[in-house]
This record gives C-alpha cells, sequence and structure tokens, in this order.
C-alpha cells in the first residue's frame, strides 16, 4: 500500500502518501439565452471562464469516481482562477447525483471521461461539455451520453443542464468518449461528439430578437476514412478564417502491418463544415495553439500508440506540429509545414524507450510571456529508476520557426520540492494543462497522475518561476483533498479544455 498521498500543501513535501440514420436528442428544460444576438462578435478569446471574471478556470475529471454508491459512475471538479491563481478553495463538484444536473449516477457510467468547453449559448460564460461514455440508455449498454452544464456569474451550474445522446442508442457505441466544443460556423457554435460508429456536430445557435437556443445535428462521418477509427478530437481556427476548425485524431491499419496514428483536418466557416483532407502525420491525440505566433493556430498531435500487427508499441512515441496557415494546418498548398519531436531529436533530454509514450498528453500555451505557446508534453510511461511507469513531463519553448530545445523543462516527482515520489503505474504525465489561471501571461503547468496511489489520482500544479514552470512552489491535490470521492477514482485522467 503506497503510504504517499497528494497534499494542498504548497512547497512541502508529502509524507503520506450507430447507423447513419441515427440522430442525436436533447434531452432536459429549454435554455433560454441571455445573450447578445447572433450579429455580434463571434467566438470569445477564452473557452474555460466559467464565470467571466478573467481569469482561466480549471477542470478535472475522476471518471472512475464512486458517486452515491455507484462505483465508476464518474465526477469532474471545477477550481476557479484568480489573481492569485488556482486554489482548491474556489472550486465545485458536479457528478449525475449533483441535483440540477440531467440523469442518474449508474455503475460505469464514466462521466468526465471526455471533457471540452466553449460558449455555447453566447451569453459570455463559458459552458462545459461532460462526455459519459459508459451510460446505459435503456437496455443499450454503454450506449452513451453527454451533459451541458452552463456557466454563470458564480460558475457552472447544474440548473438547466443539458443532456445530448443518440435517438436511437446503440449498446457499445460509446457516444461521448471525445469531445470538442467551438465556433465552428463563425456566429453559431457546435459540440463535435464521438462515438464508436459516428462522429456528431450538435450546434447551438442564438437567434436574434427572441434570443432562444436553437439546436441542429450533423453527421460528420463522410469526413472519416473507412479504415479510421477516431479516438479524438481537437479545434482552432488553423486558416484564420475567424471560424474554429477541427482535427479528428486517431488509428488507421496499413497493410496488416500494424495499426497507427492518423488525423483529418475539417475546416469550419461561415457555411460551416467545408473542406478536409488527412493530414501528412497523424496521431492519437492533439492539441493546438499558435506555436510560431503567426496569428494562425497550430496542431501539435501525438503518437503514443502506433503498435504492429501483434498490438505492440512500435515506439516510445513522439509528436508533430503542424503549423497553420491560409490553406489549413499541415496542408499540401503550405508543403506540409511540419515539424516531429521524440526524445531522440537532438536537444531533448532524455532516451527514447519502449513504451515511454512520449506524446501522449499534450497542451499548449505561453509559459514565459513571450507570445509565442510552448508545448507540454506528457510520458506517462516513461521509468523513473525502477519506478515502471512513473511518468514524466516535457514543456519545450516556442518561437518565430516553431517549437526550438532552448530551456527544455523537464519535470516529474523526483525534484525535492516536487510533492512526493516516483512510484509504480503513477502514470504522472496521463494529462497535462498550460494555464494562465492568475492572469499574469505565464501559464502554469498543471499535471495529471491517474495512477497515483493504486489509481485513486492527484494533480500537481507547477507555478511559473522565471521563464517557465518550477519545482518550486509546486503542489498537489487529489479528490481527498477536495473531499470528494478518493479509492479508484482516477482523479487527473483528464484536465478540460482538452485540445486547447
Amino acid at each position: 500500500m503506497r503510504q504517499n498521498r497528494p497534499s494542498a500543501t504548497r512547497g512541502s513535501r508529502r509524507t503520506t502518501g450507430v447507423a447513419a440514420a441515427t440522430l442525436l436528442l436533447a434531452v432536459g428544460g429549454t435554455v433560454t439565452a441571455t445573450a447578445p444576438p447572433a450579429e455580434a462578435a463571434p467566438a470569445p478569446i477564452t473557452h474555460d471562464d466559467f464565470n467571466n471574471d478573467g481569469y482561466r478556470d480549471l477542470v478535472v475529471s475522476a471518471p472512475g469516481g464512486t458517486v452515491s454508491g455507484k462505483k465508476g459512475a464518474g465526477y469532474v471538479a471545477v477550481l476557479y482562477g484568480s489573481a492569485s491563481g488556482l486554489s482548491v478553495a474556489h472550486r465545485a463538484t458536479f457528478s449525475m447525483s449533483t441535483p440540477g444536473v440531467v440523469g442518474l449516477a449508474a455503475t460505469g457510467d464514466h462521466f468526465g471521461q471526455a471533457t471540452a468547453t466553449a460558449d455555447l449559448d453566447r451569453d459570455g460564460y463559458d459552458d462545459l461539455v461532460v462526455g459519459t461514455p459508459g451510460k446505459d440508455i435503456g437496455a443499450a449498454v454503454d450506449a452513451g451520453a453527454a451533459t451541458v452544464l452552463f456557466g454563470s456569474p458564480t460558475g457552472l451550474r447544474a440548473t438547466g443542464s443539458r443532456g445530448l445522446r443518440e435517438i436511437v442508442p446503440v449498446a457499445g457505441n460509446r457516444f461521448g468518449a471525445a469531445l470538442a466544443a467551438g465556433w465552428f460556423k463563425v456566429d453559431d457554435s457546435s459540440v463535435a461528439v464521438l462515438s464508436r460508429d459516428t462522429l456528431w456536430s450538435f450546434g447551438f445557435e442564438v437567434v436574434s430578437g427572441g434570443r432562444r437556443m436553437e439546436t441542429d445535428h450533423t453527421s460528420l462521418s463522410r469526413f472519416v476514412p473507412s479504415d479510421f477509427r477516431a479516438t479524438a478530437l481537437t479545434m482552432g481556427d488553423y486558416d484564420k478564417d475567424r471560424a474554429d476548425d477541427l482535427v479528428i485524431l486517431g488509428n488507421g491499419t496499413f497493410d496488416r502491418a500494424g495499426v497507427y496514428g492518423r488525423a483529418v483536418y475539417v475546416s469550419g466557416g461561415r457555411g460551416g463544415w467545408a473542406d478536409h483532407y488527412e493530414l501528412t502525420g497523424g496521431g492519437q491525440v492533439g492539441a493546438s495553439g499558435d506555436v510560431n505566433e503567426d496569428g494562425y493556430a497550430d496542431v501539435v498531435v501525438g503518437t503514443p500508440d502506433d503498435r504492429d500487427s501483434e498490438g505492440h508499441l512500435t515506439t516510445p512515441g513522439g509528436f508533430f506540429v503542424h503549423f497553420g496557415g491560409p490553406s489549413g494546418p499541415g496542408s499540401p498548398e503550405g508543403g506540409y509545414n511540419r515539424q516531429y519531436w521524440t526524445q531522440n531529436s537532438p536537444g531533448v533530454p532524455g532516451v527514447n524507450k519502449p513504451a515511454d509514450r512520449f506524446g501522449a498528453a499534450l497542451s499548449v500555451r505561453d509559459v514565459d510571456g513571450d507570445g509565442y505557446d510552448d508545448v507540454a508534453v506528457g510520458a506517462p510511461g516513461n521509468d523513473i529508476g525502477s519506478a515502471v511507469d512513473a511518468g514524466t513531463v516535457w514543456v519545450m519553448r516556442g518561437s518565430a520557426s516553431g517549437l526550438t530545445t532552448k530551456d527544455v523543462r523537464v519535470l516529474s516527482q523526483s525534484p525535492r520540492a516536487v510533492p512526493g515520489v516516483p512510484e509504480r503505474r503513477d502514470r504522472f504525465g496521463a494529462a497535462v494543462r498550460l494555464i494562465d489561471a492568475d492572469r499574469d501571461k505565464r501559464a502554469d503547468l498543471v499535471v495529471g497522475a491517474p495512477g497515483e496511489d493504486g489509481d485513486s489520482g492527484g494533480v500537481w500544479v507547477f507555478p511559473t518561476a522565471g521563464s517557465g514552470p518550477s519545482p518550486d512552489r509546486s503542489w498537489s491535490f487529489d479528490g481527498g483533498t477536495l473531499h470528494a470521492p478518493g479509492p479508484g477514482a482516477r482523479f487527473g485522467q483528464t484536465l478540460a479544455p482538452h485540445g486547447r
């Protein structure tokens, strides 16, 4: 049994340790938007300010959490940003047992398995979409569902929540396994929801005059190749047309030689979903930001799970940076402008080892205030000494020419200033998030370790000191810190907004 537990004490050392005909259905009460009409400016800059106080907020998922006695029902915790940054004192937790949230908690729901954020009802407060892929709908086991929690002056609220699901639930479809939210039609917001067989776009349109929130739904499966198995989504305005675009990430089989990462870019626009093409250099996970500060979002794509025909990992992992441009990220017209990085790249600290899963988690944001977004890279399979799968995180710097190896930071539980010690299967770095929660224009690093304390999980915060995240003043917290379920919760498995 582990003797070390995450602590909320800053700077202290731990001493304890479907079918094509399927449609989406919105369930729950009618939502009235107290928002400006559709002619107003489109997407807000932030995607994660739920109380519109100007500070970014953090969402931590615990999809394995026991809620109302239901094992694996899951929950999410929100830490609100402030002038002093993140704090466990200013927080809220939500589950399907929270009064006002659509649905009832059930065993194996995995509420929080995926999350996404955007101001869907255009009232100035960002909203949270929570995936529950293990939700049973009637007799359809693991059909899946998603829930929208709306922002307000006091933060996320459970009242008025909205449920999304497929109108013909199919057992095993796991609707809500991946999510993305944004302004894909310039003036209208959408949620992209992935299930096993279909990728859906669920649209929110604010109508002027009555200012009601209308909805539509569209299958995006035409953009997904038949030999492609989608696993994740990310979004950003890669072509700078004021509409968000979508990148679908996942696996494809090539000549029966194995399963390898692939990615498809789908552009948004004033008329909705438009052009698409497959990126030359795909992967299973992704994140977005402007690494070279040219005004176009770039997409960073991780390849941690390429496998041979027998299912064995073929590489220790790596990641691509596809640079945005007028024709989209890494486009043929743009000359396939990209970078590829591994631990063997010159100047990157570390050594490639089997099953490191370098690139399994990614986040993009500026950590040093120089205007260039930087990239945090998780390798939850990295061994530290005899601690197998203890996990490690790298932070690499952006520049006018893309990512560089200048002042690369490598962070783990090893330094004495960091709470805890590296232990077997902690999977530190399974989730990463760069977040400027105190509005000082320098993002701090947040790291999830869902394997901590026998899959109870924990989260570490590395405040930026000088030119980047530092072990000094680092602190940690877990479900117990928040008076939320701990054992088996996998607290920190995702950190929203995933991929942006």
